[in-house]
């Protein structure tokens, strides 16, 4: 069933019914979020093997892992290797990105391996397609964008990145303001590209709403991509940047009038004293619609610690309003990652959430972190281990540091435990480990 068209309807889907046991709220409140196009739960009808997840106004701050291979690297286990680390490491969905090898078979295998929501970017597909059988990007046919849309949708992709806010009005405030490092998302850089060739519109601004009737069918969520979004910390929240913006708030109500699920891309590069306002100018001008973010990254000079970079301006979008945090890893700006930089980028970006979460106080955040205060004054420490966001690393920490049999402290005190030494000055005791 269509999860909108089904919350006007007053309808509370088994998606719904799921969201709300994982969130912690009623089944009626993830009913009126989805209606009113605050909540989106990604789950394309043709998902067999789906758990729903909610993402939006209200729930817990959502993480999803980029996945891919490239032309450089082809190999599918590796692959799905990494989809399993991301799964493991506790993502809430998975973006297939790949652009090198089968990339029908890639996308299969990840649909089949993954219960998350699984999202892609049909462009990039299409652009492969066109370069294979034309011989360059800028050869692709419009009937072949819209055929890999419903390839995809068909095989039951949840949500789509679509950059339909790059037009030539948005390209011409690029041109006439100037940027130091002008397009750097993929899938806008290819539309900029076949725009400019061809001397036409966007597609998928011109035809919108053929591409919206694909999604109607399958229920696919749409998220509207951000083509326009600034690469460095010079070119953020620039005229072109606003101009996609304005484009993508029409789009929303578009979307939602016939009864699809839209969320919203945010920018990359963002100084922190500019992520508030950013959060607060999508949300005013996309009618709440929830808010996905790349990081934000909020400086442009650590390469191999981006995933921090974007944990530091994730933590301040989300707690501003953001609802969707996508990873970052430290191998950003520098190459394709590895499984661990899946791990680390997942792991930063989860801390990043739950920060924000303890402030917009989403149900079980604060709860999770006096559970963790409690067991470290009882000097509990198997308790910490277990509720700790990784607690493979927090083990593997705890035994090299703490070897032999186990202390009442740890190596960094000692004796001179401040939890021990106050319990006994306070006359509680504490508890031996």
């Amino acid at each position: 069933m269509n999860q909108l068209l089904a919350a006007w309807q007053g309808t509370i889907t088994p998606e719904m019914e799921q969201v709300a046991r994982d969130e912690g709220r009623p089944a009626e409140f993830i009913l009126q979020g989805v209606a009113a196009g605050g909540i989106v739960i990604p789950a394309n009808r043709r998902r067999t093997n789906l758990k729903a997840v909610g993402i939006g106004a209200g729930l817990r701050t959502k993480v999803n892992a980029n996945i891919g291979t490239s032309s450089q690297q082809t190999a599918l286990d590796v692959h799905l290797a990494k989809l399993r680390t991301a799964l493991e490491a506790g993502a809430d969905a998975v973006m297939d990105l790949s652009t090198g090898g089968d990339l029908d078979q890639c996308r299969r295998e990840v649909l089949a391996a993954c219960p998350v929501p699984v999202g892609t970017v049909p462009i990039y597909q299409a652009a492969v397609e066109a370069q294979e059988h034309h011989g360059s990007i800028v050869a692709m046919q419009e009937d072949q964008l819209f055929e890999v849309v419903e390839r995809q949708a068909r095989d039951g992709v949840d949500f789509f990145t679509i950059h339909a806010g790059v037009t030539q009005e948005s390209l011409a405030k690029l041109r006439r303001q100037g940027r130091v490092t002008d397009i750097i998302s993929r899938g806008g850089s290819f539309l900029t590209g076949w725009m400019l060739h061809n001397e036409r519109e966007n597609p998928f601004y011109e035809q919108f709403d053929r591409l919206l009737e694909i999604c109607l069918t399958y229920d696919v969520a749409l998220s509207l991509g951000d083509g326009m979004r600034p690469g460095c910390q010079a070119d953020a929240t620039d005229r072109a940047q606003i101009e996609e913006l304005l484009v993508l708030g029409e789009l929303v109500d578009r979307s939602r009038e016939i009864g699809v699920q839209v969320f919203v891309e945010g920018p990359g590069h963002v100084t922190l004293d500019q992520v508030v306002m950013n959060v607060q100018l999508q949300k005013r001008i996309c009618k709440g619609a929830p808010f996905y973010v790349l990081g934000p990254l909020v400086t442009d000079v650590a390469p191999g610690y981006d995933h921090i970079t974007a944990a530091i301006g994730g933590a301040v979008a989300a707690m501003a309003g953001a609802d969707f945090l996508c990873y970052v890893t430290p191998a950003e700006h520098l190459g394709l990652p590895t499984v661990e930089d899946v791990w680390e980028g997942v792991m930063a970006t989860r801390i990043a959430g739950h920060a924000a979460d303890l402030v917009k106080k989403v149900p079980g955040a604060r709860e999770w972190d006096e559970e963790m205060s409690r067991a470290r004054k009882a000097l509990d420490w198997e308790k910490q281990l277990e509720l700790a966001i990784d607690p493979g690393k927090a083990r593997r920490h705890y035994s090299e540091r703490n070897p032999g049999e186990s202390t009442a402290g740890c190596t960094m005190c000692g004796e001179y435990c401040a939890m021990r030494l106050v319990s006994e000055y306070l006359g509680k005791g504490y508890k031996e480990c």
